[in-house]
């Protein structure tokens, strides 16, 4: 064999190779949503991805982590769910449903949702050293009507008024507004959040002495837009509650 020859056939393996590189590159990738999921808190939620092309996926590992590879939300391999392979806080609170699992579509479900789950999952598919993810945004959210307007004892400067609201996830919007939906300035704000990681919101207005107001604490989930307001009535001798219809006698002044 000449020179052209031993130069051809090297080519060929080359080729060959690069061609074994491709196809063995490209045997799928993983799809899924791609904006997040919001789910309320307490409740489940259902996360999806899917091989395409489609194909059978019975035979692979399909596993759900978090943040770790090694510590899994759901892990699926060898035809069985091993649950023993789950990290503690997710023990009995996952179901793969795996109805669609011949096209490789499988479904996370996780159930009772608590602030800790917000953030993201991993879906891998599996099949001998060759993998790939998709990565799905998980938004837990929760609104509270649970406010309450709290009046400290007038002095000089007029009457303090304090607005306190928990169990909010995430940090919600919290302002005063005026009769008219105007802004108030807030004298002070304040959060923190629980063992559960829920939001207890606080906010101050100092009322001056000679104001008479209607008032307004209004808060709104940033993620839902869902809104929830209190408001209260203000005048030399009273107060009233406009929502809980509740009359609270002040000092006049």
């Amino acid at each position: 064999m000449g020179a052209t020859g031993v130069l051809l056939s090297a080519l060929y393996v080359v080729l060959c190779f690069l061609q074994m590189v491709t196809l063995s590159s490209e045997q799928f990738i993983v799809t899924g949503l791609q904006k997040p999921v919001l789910a309320p808190l307490g409740g489940n939620v259902d996360l999806s991805c899917q091989l395409f092309p489609p194909q059978e996926a019975q035979h692979m590992e399909i596993r759900w982590f978090r943040n770790r590879y090694t510590e899994p939300v759901h892990l699926y391999k060898n035809g069985k769910d091993l649950h023993g392979e789950t990290i503690p806080k997710y023990v009995e609170r996952t179901e793969l449903l795996k109805d669609a699992i011949e096209e490789g579509k499988v479904t996370l479900r996780i159930f009772k949702l608590t602030a800790d789950d917000d953030g993201s999952y991993h879906c891998v598919f599996k099949v001998g050293e060759f993998y790939e993810e998709h990565i799905t945004e998980v938004k837990v959210t929760a609104t509270s009507s649970d406010i309450q307007i709290l009046m400290h004892p007038p002095n000089t400067k007029g009457v303090m008024l304090e607005c306190h609201s928990g169990g909010w996830f995430p940090q919600p919007h919290i302002e005063w507004r005026d009769s008219k939906g105007k802004v108030i300035p807030a004298t002070s704000k304040a959060h923190s959040q629980d063992e559960t990681k829920l939001f207890n919101m606080t906010i101050a207005l100092l009322i001056e002495a000679s104001s008479h107001r209607n008032v307004t604490c209004y808060l709104q989930n940033l993620i839902t837009h869902q809104e929830e307001s209190l408001s209260i009535v203000l005048s030399g001798k009273m107060c009233v509650s406009s929502s809980l219809t509740v009359i609270v006698t002040c000092t006049s002044y």
